[in-house]
Order: C-alpha cells, then sequence, then structure tokens
C-alpha cells in the first residue's frame, strides 16, 4: 500500500482553510476531514466530541481528547489532509507538514463579518490574525522545519498555495513509496 501524508491546515476563522483542503482533497486524493463537521456530525453520534457550550462566543466547546480519539486510526493509516482553527490540540507525529494560512486583517475582518460574527467573537478572532496566534501555536507545537505560512488574500493566492501544495504531496509519494 503507498504511504501517503498527513497536512494540518490551520489559521483563523475566515482564512479559507475550508476551500484549500476540499480543493487540496480533490487534487491529490487524500481524505479531507473539517474537525468542525467531525464534531458535528460524529460518526459514533452527533454533537459527542463536544463539551458544553460557550456562551461569550456562541458555540460549542470541543473535547479534545475525544476528536483526537475519534481520529487516531485514521491519522495512523495516513493521507488525511485536517482542517481546523487550532492545532496543538493534535499530536506532533501525527502531521508531516503544517500549513498557517493568513490573511489580511481588513479582508479577514470582511469575511468574518459576513459570516454573521459581531462584537467581542469578531474583534478576538481579528486581533488572533493581527498577533499570529495560530503560527506561534504551531511553531511550538511542532518541529519548525515543517511549519509553512501561506498567504491567503486572493484567487490566485489559493492556486498558488494549492499548487505548491500538490507538487509538495505528489514529491512526498514519491519520497516515501
Amino acid at each position: 500500500m503507498t504511504k501517503r501524508p498527513n497536512i494540518l491546515v490551520t489559521g483563523t476563522p475566515g482564512v479559507g482553510k475550508t476551500t484549500l483542503g476540499k480543493e487540496l482533497a480533490t487534487r491529490t486524493g487524500l481524505t479531507f476531514v473539517n474537525v468542525g463537521d467531525l464534531a458535528e456530525e460524529g460518526i459514533l453520534s452527533p454533537g459527542q466530541l463536544y463539551d458544553g457550550y460557550d456562551e461569550e462566543y456562541q458555540c460549542p466547546v470541543l473535547d479534545e481528547d475525544r476528536v483526537v480519539d475519534e481520529l487516531e486510526d485514521k491519522m495512523e493509516e495516513g493521507g488525511v489532509i485536517v482542517d481546523y482553527h487550532g492545532c496543538d490540540l493534535f499530536p506532533e507525529r501525527w502531521f508531516h507538514i503544517v500549513f498557517v494560512l493568513r490573511t489580511d486583517n481588513t479582508q479577514l475582518y470582511t469575511r468574518l463579518e459576513n459570516r454573521g460574527y459581531t462584537g467581542k467573537k469578531l474583534q478576538d478572532n481579528v486581533q488572533c490574525e493581527i498577533f499570529q496566534t495560530i503560527y506561534e501555536e504551531a511553531m511550538e507545537a511542532y518541529s519548525q522545519d515543517i511549519v509553512h505560512q501561506l498567504p491567503s488574500n486572493t484567487p490566485e493566492d489559493l492556486e498558488r498555495n494549492l499548487d505548491q501544495m500538490v507538487q509538495w504531496t505528489e514529491q512526498w509519494i514519491k519520497d516515501h513509496n
């Protein structure tokens, strides 16, 4: 059986992780997993990967241990693209490369507003991007040589990122089989 890499696509909400991850899966044949959708749909039963509700941010709280348990077998098989706005909950051994998408703050603000984000939730997510919180989290959680920042502002950025990631995936498969 062909060995295939595991890829983490992370970044602040609204930077384009899901769009990029789904298209990357289409182009490479890897399996796409959006952690938010996984928790919502749940393989065992819907909502079992939640551990309460955050009233301030108006969203469910993930049970990180259960999420890791749910994904463990799939990750060991390889060939998985994981999409999530956090990264330090996942074991370092899972990923061969980590892509942190970055978006210009004014664009991000507009994208999040269009999603219905308001008040503290909107402000905190834009601040998270300004302070490079997810990038720093990734640099602390994983070997620095596998963490890469990619701009995610325009359709051209998306295409360039996809080309780069497809090329990386093909090379990884060639080198490890």
